[in-house]
Order: structure tokens, then C-alpha cells, then sequence
């Protein structure tokens, strides 16, 4: 008897062994192969070395402009000084604060009206009409640059931020419509018409429960418009002349030297690392709904 419960007991704590070896390994998992490291590694190093290089640059004087020192010899701050003295710099900045909140504003609003129209509404062609939308997209910028500037300077809106707005809108919206589309489409509609019996009008049971499930969405549309219009440059350059409406990457293109044939490299890094902190900011901060903006409707269940 004693020699019979022995071999059992034996057999049971190897099984209870056995069982903890197993859900150890599941929860370590597989080991990251070494060169998966160097990879990643080398993909980092890759995105932040310019970067760098242009933060390196905003901290060196003067002199040492035509140095290529990995690290500043003389770190200062005497760039970034100069760009904030500067009143078109600062007038620009708040320029293109203005067009890009507007146009981020407008392209989410608009573009979600748009969206929910065609993720639930039954009509024909609902999907040509998207493609339609999206080929808008392949547009180049410069076959419309010259008309809008002969457009708007007949119509008053040459040189104004409202004719920055309108045309940032056109490219915009149909990447706003084609993300917001594919996350209606995953809301269920009961939940819509549960509103309903309820009371609600479709205008509540869309702003009360169609807009919070969608706020991923919405999150990842916004940024994407407004880092859109914040970068642009071609229309800007060609539908503004004065610092009233000029947006920042114009101002930075037509920062001028002590001399007229002096490059100021240190002023337009120092200006371009400051126009980067709130995009470098809005990735960071809202970086998981970007991911989960992009992916709706990837994946299905």
C-alpha cells in the first residue's frame, strides 16, 4: 500500500511539474531573435538620425554652421532667439495654427456626416461614389495651383486664409470620408435603432451614440488632416504674397541671411524644430488611436 501511494504521489507532482513548465513557457513565449534587434535597431537610428542632425545644427552659432560635428562644440541658443524675434516668423506660426485647426475642424465634421451618409444609407453606387472621392486624392497639387491662383485672385480670396482653408479642404476630405467610413461600418446598427425606440432622432442617436464609438476614428482623421495642413507648402506659396496669411513653411523657405548669398541654416533648423514639437507631441500622446484608426476594418470578428 505504502509502496503503491509512493509512485502515485511521485506521478502526480511530476504532472503538477509539468503543468507549471507549461504555462511558464506560454507566458514567456518564443525569445526575440538577436538580429530582430539589430533591425529594429538600425530602423530607429535610421528615422531619428535627420532629426538629429537638424536639432544639431539649430545649436550651433554662427561660426560653426559649416562644421560637421556629430555634437556641437558650443551648444546655443541663439537660433531659436533670433526666429522668435523675428514678427513674420511668429505671425506665420499663428497663421498656420489657424488654417490647420480650421481645416482639421471643417474635414472631421464634414467628412463624418459624409461617412456615416454612405456606411448606412442603401442607394446605388454608394461605392463608385467613394472611389470617386478617393481618386480626388491623385490629383497632383500643381495641376491645380495655377487656376486657383487666377480663381482667386478674380473672386478676393487671393492672399487670405480662407483661400488656404478651401483648397486644403478639397484633399483632405476624402481621406477623412474613406477612415470614418470604415469605422461606421463597424458600429452596429442596433444600438442606432435602440436610440430610436427610445426617442431619440437620428441627429441624437448619431452626436450621442454613433460619434463616441467612432472616437478612435475621429482622433485618427484629425491628426492625419492636421499634420496635412500644417506640412503643406506648394499651395501656400503660390495662393499667398504677404506675411497676413503666410503660413509657416513658406516663412521658413524665405528666411534670409546676414549676406545675400548666406544660407541661414541655423535659423530655418532652429524654425523647422519648433513646427516639429507639436506634431512630434499629437503622434505621442494620440499614437494607440492612430494605430486603431488605421486598422479598422482590417480585421473582421
Amino acid at each position: 500500500m505504502e509502496a503503491a501511494s509512493a509512485p502515485a504521489g511521485a506521478g502526480s507532482a511530476s504532472r503538477a511539474q509539468s503543468k507549471t513548465s507549461v504555462r511558464r513557457g506560454k507566458t514567456r513565449g518564443p525569445r526575440t531573435p538577436w538580429w530582430m534587434w539589430i533591425a529594429v535597431a538600425a530602423i530607429v537610428i535610421f528615422c531619428l538620425l535627420p532629426f538629429y542632425w537638424l536639432v544639431n545644427i539649430s545649436l550651433k552659432p554662427g561660426p560653426a554652421l559649416s562644421s560637421a560635428d556629430l555634437f556641437p562644440p558650443n551648444p546655443s541658443l541663439e537660433n531659436y532667439k533670433s526666429i522668435f524675434k523675428n514678427d513674420d516668423f511668429t505671425r506665420a506660426l499663428l497663421n498656420s495654427a489657424i488654417v490647420a485647426l480650421v481645416t482639421t475642424f471643417l474635414g472631421v465634421v464634414v467628412g463624418s456626416f459624409c461617412a456615416y451618409a454612405l456606411a448606412r444609407l442603401k442607394m446605388r453606387g454608394k461605392f463608385i461614389l467613394l472611389g470617386v472621392v478617393l481618386s480626388i486624392t491623385t490629383f497632383p497639387q500643381i495641376a491645380i495651383a495655377a487656376p486657383l491662383f487666377r480663381l482667386w485672385s478674380e473672386i478676393g480670396l487671393y492672399n487670405t486664409l480662407i483661400g488656404l482653408v478651401i483648397p486644403y479642404l478639397t484633399f483632405a476630405l476624402p481621406l477623412s470620408i474613406y477612415i470614418l467610413v470604415s469605422f461606421f461600418r463597424e458600429i452596429p446598427r442596433d444600438l442606432e435603432e435602440a436610440a430610436l425606440v427610445d426617442g431619440a432622432t437620428h441627429f441624437q442617436a448619431f452626436r450621442k451614440i454613433v460619434v463616441p464609438l467612432a472616437a478612435p476614428g475621429l482622433a485618427t482623421t484629425a491628426i492625419l488632416t492636421f499634420i496635412a495642413a500644417w506640412n503643406e507648402f506648394l499651395l501656400a506659396t503660390t495662393l499667398t504674397s504677404s506675411v497676413s496669411a503666410r503660413t509657416v513653411p513658406v516663412a521658413i523657405a524665405q528666411f534670409t541671411g546676414s549676406s545675400e548669398f548666406e544660407v541661414p541654416l541655423g535659423t530655418q533648423s532652429a524654425a523647422s524644430v519648433v513646427i516639429s514639437i507639436p506634431l512630434i507631441l499629437l503622434v505621442l500622446l494620440f499614437q494607440k488611436r492612430i494605430v486603431a484608426g488605421l486598422t479598422a476594418g482590417a480585421v473582421k470578428g
